[in-house]
């Protein structure tokens, strides 16, 4: 291995930073225990991290004990949730990512006016469930192209499409061909639903795939937008794996890839990233280089210059190397007179497409009930 690129952007989202946030800020005003609806994000190492400072999470609101916090997953939840919480007298806080909040408005205002509804989604998905959920019955679920053939569906006068805000771009507008063929008539939003980080990732993995024979996704095999990814570098012809820790690299990745490209899911904290590349770079019997590099490469994207747009299209940017030096150097052996080649580290390169500067901020009331206390 002689390269490592690392794509940029990876990792969280502004969805995901928010709703972060907002469990640390609950954590804080009521003192554990709390309780959280669902994984707050896909990444088992994110509720781990919560459950040790006295998380809990369920699955079912009724799991909640009377009156106590009940936090919303950032994936959103169905009236008929909001409404069950209501009825056990739990004290709710939102943490719905705002984008998923846009798709779930967009639903209540189609359905207001009476259109039916095309959902393309994974069945079963926490965020299927609550979108589909702001309009039962008039509301279908199609996964693929191949579901989108198959639909049997009455004439509707008024019919719409909405999106789960991870799935893949290029599958997506493939499913959305074969229903605007089917449905000349079929509304869209006015915004696409795929949120922009979504967008944003899955562009930097395509363009990762161009010059690396394997990418690496780092993230949880329960996350759609980080097995979005890894599906994304495998079409364009790399293989591809999804990981989520250094335990997962296996000894050919190191010896049978001149490059490897590194991204990771929407979920994925920035440490598990650096620990699978310090794990790549070690040196046999050495420690890994996780430290080090978490201050090289961070220091690189922040002195990055801004292309002044969160959702547009800039220009692909390599970094001068991060870390190591590729190919070989000559050192004198011991009791040698002249060099010896030894084989360096590999470099590690940061291959940017475009430069994101998104937050979405907790509300007020509850920053000034932390500040509080």
């Amino acid at each position: 291995m002689d390269r490592i690129l690392l794509a940029a952007p990876r990792g969280f989202c502004a969805g995901v930073a928010y709703a972060i946030e907002v469990v640390d800020l609950a954590l804080k005003i009521h003192g554990p225990p709390i309780y959280v609806r669902h994984a707050i994000v896909h990444n088992e190492w994110v509720v781990r991290s919560f459950e040790d400072r006295g998380v809990v999470f369920v699955e079912d609101v009724d799991d909640v004990p009377t009156g106590m916090p009940a936090v919303f997953s950032a994936h959103g939840v169905s009236p008929a949730v909001r409404e069950q919480a209501k009825n056990r007298g739990l004290l709710v806080i939102d943490a719905t990512c705002p984008l998923v909040t846009k798709v779930h408005n967009e639903a209540k205002r189609y359905a207001d006016k009476g259109y039916f509804m095309i959902y393309i989604g994974h069945a079963g998905h926490v965020e299927a469930e609550g979108t589909m959920g702001e309009a039962p019955g008039r509301m279908v679920l199609v996964d693929s192209p191949e579901d989108a053939e198959k639909l049997d569906l009455p004439y509707h006068e008024k019919l719409a499409v909405l999106t789960q805000t991870t799935l893949s771009v290029d599958e997506v507008q493939r499913t959305l061909d074969v229903l605007k063929r089917r449905f000349p008539h079929l509304e869209t939003p006015a915004k696409e639903d795929i949120c922009y980080a979504t967008t944003n990732r899955q562009a930097a993995v395509r363009e990762l795939a161009k010059h690396c024979q394997l990418v690496l996704v780092v993230g949880s095999q329960t996350s759609s937008n980080s097995n979005r990814l890894r599906e994304v570098a495998e079409s364009l012809g790399a293989e591809a794996h999804l990981i989520m820790s250094p335990s997962d690299i296996r000894p050919q990745w190191r010896t049978n890839y001149p490059v490897v490209g590194i991204s990771s899911g929407a979920s994925t904290p920035e440490h598990l990233v650096e620990d699978v590349i310090g794990e790549l770079i070690r040196e046999p019997g050495t420690e890994g280089q996780g430290g080090g590099l978490r201050s090289e490469v961070r220091g690189q994207e922040e002195e990055r210059p801004r292309d002044g747009g969160t959702e547009g299209q800039g220009g692909t940017a390599l970094a001068s190397p991060l870390w190591g030096g590729a190919g070989e150097r000559s050192e004198p052996g011991e009791g040698e007179a002249g060099p010896r080649t030894t084989p360096t580290r590999p470099t590690v390169e940061i291959l940017e497409t475009v430069r994101e500067d998104v937050r979405f901020l907790p509300p007020r009331e509850l920053i000034q009930l932390a500040q509080k206390t």
